[in-house]
């Protein structure tokens, strides 16, 4: 009788080792589906918009990490380093310059996101056209974004470039200035906290939003739709097709992210897909 207990009791003993067994095992597979991004974003619009479809990639078996830089080099060069696994933020004609100077560049753009209709910004005068000779006008120092404020500032009619639309024009190209106008060239990010010094600045439109400028509200002049300056999701060429990339490439270009960056930046920031 005893030994017929004893039995019964090992019997059930394996069978609740053998249901532990199967659990953790599912439960290490569970572990194993799952595969991590770690994207650099801007803090806005970038990183909201990826907080915005964090949740539904989770669902999907991707763990996103967004980790927030404030400007545009430092997160590119450790995309390259693969300190991290992609950035979202970038726009082509800044991933170009970047790759002049940056031989071993391994950045590949997988999909268009967003375009920030870049502005002219002043605290001093209503209007370009009360802008006054020899008026200090700030840009962005960075090669992409210096040659865009240019091409904005001649499409206004206040200079004239040796070519409109080479997109890395620079001081050098101005061949027309009738206003004497000087130029300061500083790093993006500050050009929002020195507007109050200056008579005018181009401002990126994620800077202009985190300093509570609305672009369309506060800018006296602002590019057309038609930029070519959209802001890409980037991975590198070794990860660029994985099945996490492409799920969050699907995501950042579906109908609830575009609705998302309508009803949030209401013209501020436009959808480019």
């Amino acid at each position: 009788m005893f030994s017929h207990i004893q039995t019964k009791i090992q019997k059930k003993i394996q069978y609740s080792l053998s249901v532990l067994a199967i659990a953790s095992l599912s439960l290490a597979g569970l572990v194993h589906a799952q595969d991590t991004l770690t994207i650099a974003a801007n803090p806005v619009p970038h990183a909201e918009i990826l907080e915005f479809v964090k949740p539904q990639l989770a669902k999907q078996g991707v763990v996103l990490k967004i980790k927030v830089f404030t400007d545009y080099i430092q997160p590119a060069v450790q995309v390259n380093e693969k300190h991290l696994d992609g950035n979202y933020y970038l726009t082509q004609p800044y991933l170009n310059e970047f790759k002049k100077s940056h031989k071993n560049d391994l950045q590949v753009p997988l999909v268009k996101v967003h375009v920030e209709p870049f502005a002219g910004y002043s605290t001093k005068y209503k209007k370009l056209s009360d802008l006054p000779n020899g008026a200090t006008i700030a840009i962005p120092n960075d090669p992409a974004n210096s040659g865009r404020a240019l091409i904005l500032l001649a499409k206004q009619g206040v200079l004239k470039l040796k070519d409109i639309n080479n997109i890395s024009a620079t001081k050098k190209d101005i061949i027309e200035n009738p206003k004497n106008l000087k130029f300061k060239e500083l790093e993006a990010a500050t050009l929002p906290r020195i507007l109050g010094q200056v008579d005018l600045a181009l401002i990126n439109t994620n800077y202009a939003i985190e300093a509570k400028l609305n672009p369309l509200k506060d800018s006296l002049f602002i590019e057309d739709a038609n930029s070519p300056y959209a802001n890409l999701l980037v991975a590198r060429d070794d990860n660029k097709n994985s099945p996490a990339f492409k799920k969050l490439a699907a995501a950042l270009n579906s109908p609830e992210v575009r609705k998302f960056i309508q009803e949030r930046y209401k013209g501020a920031v436009v959808p480019a897909f």
